[in-house]
């Protein structure tokens, strides 16, 4: 005789479901696992799991895989003990020009190599080859998918100058928001510092977002840096320097992003999108040869 609706809702929702949910609570998804051992972030996991990088009981794993008590995990070759988590660590280096912000040692002038540090930590975002200024490292992979969804609304200050005097109309044009790569930037502080010269603070992350404002309005960006990454500061940090967080700004840190749910930001599909959704007032129509 079939169960009655009743009867099924107490066995689902009863004692027993409890079980099951302890069960499946031990359970975590796979780069959630690799990014909490301090290995990479968790898009960086997803793409070595795309790529084959990574098995779970000797065979190769695929992206939505789980990890539970007992399960032997290899990374790359290595294998990942569950019980020897790293110290969290969290690193501010003022990054000079000509360092690029990626963890592949295979590119000269990485960050890795630059910083030096004895354990393994990936950088929190980037910041342009060309640019200079502050960048956050860590091993923590929860802290960095936290810190990086674009609706945390995190702030970060830059300050910019460009080759030629910019005007006060100009300024307001960017901090109004501009088109930019299919979407529009959102309105943003712009307090200008001198002729060529202003300082911004984003809450955004767009690929070279602030270069690509300027260049809206028909200016080029000559020098960038970033003074501040929400309440952390370039003071007392020459550039090419970094330094461990204070045990406070840790705290202070975390509990920032103490409420988001820490999933990576899913990434944009489909054509790469133009850079320009229309021309700028700053736009140069290319020069044409007429025929005759």
């Amino acid at each position: 005789m079939s169960a009655r609706p009743q009867d099924r809702a107490l066995f689902i929702f009863g004692p027993r479901s409890e079980y099951f949910r302890a069960a499946v609570n031990e359970a975590i998804r796979l780069n959630k696992f690799l990014s909490s051992h301090g290995l990479c972030s968790r898009r960086e996991a997803d793409r070595a799991i795309e790529a084959g990088d990574v098995a779970i009981n000797g065979r190769i794993a695929v992206l939505g895989d789980v990890v539970g008590a007992g399960d032997e995990v290899a990374f790359r070759g290595q294998r990942v003990r569950s019980e020897q988590k790293p110290r969290a660590v969290y690193l501010l280096l003022n990054k000079p020009e000509g360092i690029t912000s990626t963890t592949d040692t295979g590119i000269r002038g990485n960050v890795v190599d630059f910083v030096r540090y004895p354990e393994r930590i990936f950088t929190v975002g980037r910041l342009d080859k060309d640019s200079r200024g502050l960048l956050l490292l860590t091993n923590d992979g929860d802290s960095v998918n936290k810190i990086l969804r674009a609706g945390n609304a995190h702030p970060k200050e830059y300050w910019v100058q460009v080759q030629r005097p910019i005007s006060d109309d100009e300024l307001d044009t960017m901090a109004r928001g501009v088109p930019m790569l299919g979407t529009r930037t959102l309105p943003c502080e712009i307090l200008r510092l001198g002729a060529r010269s202003y300082k911004i603070t984003l809450i955004q992350g767009l690929n070279r977002q602030i270069r690509r404002m300027a260049e809206y309005v028909g200016h080029e960006v000559r020098i960038l840096e970033r003074k501040r990454i929400m309440h952390l500061t370039d003071a007392g940090l020459p550039t090419g320097s970094w330094r461990e967080l204070t045990p406070a700004e840790v705290a202070q840190l975390l509990d920032a992003v103490r409420d988001s749910d820490g999933n990576p930001t899913a990434p944009r599909t489909g054509a790469k999108p133009r850079d320009f959704a229309q021309p700028g007032p700053g736009y140069r129509e290319p020069q044409r040869t007429r025929r005759r």
